[in-house]
């Protein structure tokens, strides 16, 4: 089974600016994930991150962008402009914006209030995840995630999508045929 790319947008917890002084970068700070708190990401599913689910692939190199752009590269663990760590509370990160016209624009929109979001790509391989399906929404839960990149983001145009996703239809479509066969079940099982 291939990878399917995933991506998450979330609240920015704490999130904190360092102005540079001395020429030093601006340092953006929060969480770009929560262990342990449930997400809705619609009506067909819902999705907790436990504690541990990023650990294996903080050691790739896992970059920073804003708004998912890869042309606006915010920061790398590559070479320590980002930097990626597990708490008791999440995924915390710090990045070291470079002197560009795009980081010194989210600076700006972020020192307004405009931009307060965060998101993240990641890949799941097989067995990395559960689903409970006796529960409705279905109720997904990450154990271990392929992080690749994490962003700063622009608010959703709508509140209610403020845990937007992005995902293949095939995992859509898979939900949603698990949670009629459970429907059909429960109706046969009511009936007897």
């Amino acid at each position: 089974m291939t990878k399917k790319k995933e991506m998450r947008i979330v609240d920015i917890t704490n999130l904190q600016t360092r102005d540079g002084t001395h020429n030093e970068p601006v340092v953006i700070s929060g969480y770009a994930a929560v262990f342990n708190s449930k997400t809705s990401l619609g009506d067909w599913c819902d999705e907790i991150i436990m504690p541990g689910a990023f650990v294996r692939s903080m050691s790739g190199d896992i970059r920073a962008l804003f708004n998912h752009n890869w042309d606006h590269v915010l920061g790398r663990t590559k070479n320590g402009t980002l930097k990626l760590e597990e708490d008791d509370r999440g995924l915390k990160f710090e990045v070291a914006l470079p002197n560009t016209s795009a980081a010194r624009d989210l600076v700006s929109s972020m020192e307004r209030g405009d931009i307060d979001q965060c998101s993240f790509g990641f890949w799941v391989d097989n067995g990395r995840e559960t689903w409970d399906y006796s529960v409705e929404p279905a109720l997904r839960t990450l154990h271990e995630v392929e992080l690749y990149e994490i962003s700063i983001v622009s608010l959703p145009a709508y509140e209610d999508t403020e845990a937007a996703l992005i995902r293949s239809k095939e995992i859509d479509e898979k939900v949603e045929q698990r949670m009629k066969l459970i429907h059909q079940i429960k109706g046969v099982l009511e009936n007897e």
